[in-house]
């Protein structure tokens, strides 16, 4: 069985994908993008260990999103591929997962720590801490691994879309960062924002215990992006980054 999406679909995860090494989160092959076409009830990802300088968009691999079967393409899709899938499912407001093992992000899901609120660049894309999530179990890795990962993260937020949205990352305790969005493209600069923070965070945390920002200062950052009354940018020109 084959599954036709969109080549705008298809170039948007191949270019996510290729941005992931231009922006240093990644080593070798340690990063994955996908994005979901809802109607036709499939999504496009990377596949298992291709190097970035050489994917194509025909080699994107098209995966079923209610059973996980791979529906086009000729190689195995990323081994992540299933926490990319629970996440859609938990969540519809997702149109694109990136997952990454950048350094600083990682740093924080290896101490089991949530990144934190300490200033308004974090504030400015994320309604609160990145969590982190607990442990997985011995019998959570031993079968259904991957998909396991993903409702770790999908506990965690409790199910909630909203949440999900306004928080749109969470670390994987020991493993790493995935991050979500509107698109492939939204979700990739979120894993950019992502690791932007956790260094600003680690430096800060370096110099001196940090002090919690006031609460309201937060919250003006956060809603003047994000919501009915956001003021940032030129949306109607495409210009809200």
């Amino acid at each position: 069985m084959t599954a036709t999406v969109p080549d705008a679909l298809r170039q948007e995860v191949l270019q996510a994908n290729l941005a992931i090494p231009e922006a240093g989160l990644a080593t070798l092959t340690w990063g994955n993008v996908s994005g979901v076409d809802r109607e036709a009830g499939v999504f496009v990802i990377k596949p298992s260990g291709v190097s970035y300088d050489r994917l194509t968009a025909r080699d994107l691999v098209t995966v079923r999103l209610s059973d996980g079967a791979v529906v086009d393409g000729d190689l195995r899709p990323s081994t992540d591929t299933e926490t990319h899938r629970c996440l859609y499912l938990a969540f519809p407001s997702i149109g694109g997962v990136t997952h990454t093992h950048s350094t600083h992000a990682v740093a924080f899901a290896q101490a089991r720590r949530d990144i934190p609120v300490l200033g308004t660049t974090h504030a400015d894309t994320f309604n609160g801490p990145v969590p982190c999530t607990p442990d997985l179990t011995a019998e959570q890795c031993a079968e259904n691994y991957e998909y396991n990962t993903g409702r770790a993260i999908v506990e965690m937020l409790r199910g909630d879309d909203r949440r999900a949205e306004e928080v749109p990352a969470a670390l994987v305790a020991h493993h790493g960062p995935f991050t979500w969005g509107s698109s492939a493209r939204k979700s990739f600069e979120h894993a950019v924002i992502c690791e932007a923070v956790a260094e600003m965070a680690l430096r800060t945390m370096e110099l001196a215990p940090p002090a919690a920002p006031p609460q309201h200062l937060l919250d003006r950052h956060y809603t003047r992006k994000h919501g009915p009354g956001a003021y940032y940018g030129n949306p109607e020109a495409g210009l809200r980054v």
